[in-house]
């Protein structure tokens, strides 16, 4: 058995396709979608919470729409947000083709609920034309009834051959343009299925557990099971389902991601958990850290150590680093050198602005390189 690098995740080679304009699969970095828990027919309601899903940095954002109104509001939404939006479609085939009409970016759909191949036929005919791509979504549990009667229950095999077979009926109308996603709320269902998929096709996956319950209790659950397909190279985009504010789901999906040193988004704050050693209040100072830097998207490391144990070790590896001192100063490292000393009083609103004036150096210096490139390749 081949032992792989500590450091190296190898991702699965996939084809790419386009959301909106974003790029997903093939070399492109993985990226972070959600989904409104609005009504869609509340144009109003579904901008605003899209608005707060971009803020947070989520590319791509997912609506349901299950009826009439929902797809006469689409235009709408679109029209004043940012981000692709997929339009979720379930059943009825002409939601599909109203929701290409209305702009949506993709449309994810299960060709098997859609109907007769007529019917597929017509929703590829409207999202060729509109420049729309799909997604195939797959769910333990909405399996088709003849699949549950040949496996006896949901299984890898089952979902499996239940989004190939709905990729059959997509690549028959010439249409290659679609990720699929072979979702399941059991951690052990699910990656099996997505490595298994992985196996069996080159297009790009949409990797999630769906349902994966309550913010503490989901986010477990899929740091798990995301956490290993993530690792063995499984995955293009992806959504953490929680039941909590959308917003929490891009958060954690940023995470997870930065985790793996898959991609890098704002700031990771490295800390301690706290013990007797430590010489400042660590956890609450840790939680108004990072609600205050929750504005900064420049990846950065900051590190925030209670005391000289561990501290100057992890203060090496990062941006900025703070390990607690004695008789309440502490000290402040840069690059991982050491570089000046705090008292207690100040301690996040230094932090804060150091981290504010690294970001802007750093954007600084980003886009004067950008700017440089473009000057050469004039």
């Amino acid at each position: 058995m081949r032992i792989r690098p500590y450091r190296d995740i190898e991702r699965r080679p996939s084809r790419q396709i386009m959301v909106g304009d974003v790029p997903v699969g093939g070399n492109a970095p993985i990226t972070v979608q959600s989904m409104t828990n609005t009504l869609t027919a509340d144009a109003g309601a579904t901008i605003a919470q899209v608005r707060e899903l971009e803020v947070a940095g989520a590319d791509i954002v997912r609506v349901s729409c299950p009826d009439e109104a929902s797809t006469a509001a689409l235009g709408e939404i679109v029209a004043e947000t940012t981000v692709p939006i997929v339009a979720d479609i379930h059943f009825h085939y002409k939601r599909a083709i109203e929701a290409a009409e209305a702009g949506a970016a993709c449309l994810r759909i299960n060709p098997g609920n859609i109907g007769a191949q007529e019917r597929v036929r017509e929703v590829v005919r409207a999202a060729v034309d509109n420049g729309c791509s799909m997604r195939i979504g797959v769910n333990g549990g909405s399996l088709e009834k003849e699949l549950l009667e040949k496996y006896g229950e949901p299984c890898p095999e089952a979902l499996v051959e239940s989004a190939l077979t709905s990729a059959g009926r997509l690549l028959d109308e010439g249409f290659d343009q679609f990720k699929i996603s072979v979702k399941a709320s059991d951690v052990f269902l699910a990656v099996a299925a997505y490595q298994q998929l992985a196996e069996a096709c080159d297009h790009p996956l949409h990797i999630g557990i769906t349902e994966a319950g309550g913010l503490r209790t989901g986010t477990v659950k899929s740091s798990v099971g995301l956490g290993m397909l993530l690792w063995s190279g499984i995955g293009d985009t992806l959504r953490v389902s929680l039941s909590a504010d959308p917003v929490e789901e891009v958060k954690v999906g940023f995470d997870l991601l930065k985790s793996l040193g898959l991609r890098h988004r704002g700031v990771n704050v490295i800390a301690c958990p706290s013990c007797a050693r430590q010489q400042f209040d660590v956890i609450n100072t840790v939680r108004v850290l990072e609600d205050r830097l929750a504005h900064i998207t420049t990846p950065l490391t900051v590190s925030v150590i209670g005391c000289v144990v561990n501290g100057p070790g992890e203060a090496t590896m990062t941006d900025i680093g703070l390990t607690g001192g004695g008789r309440g100063t502490h000290q402040i490292y840069v690059a991982g050198q050491p570089d000046h000393r705090l008292k207690n009083g100040d301690i996040v609103d230094h932090l804060v602005e150091m981290v504010e004036r690294k970001a802007a150096e750093i954007d600084a210096e980003t886009l004067a390189d950008e700017l440089k490139m473009a000057a050469a390749g004039d």
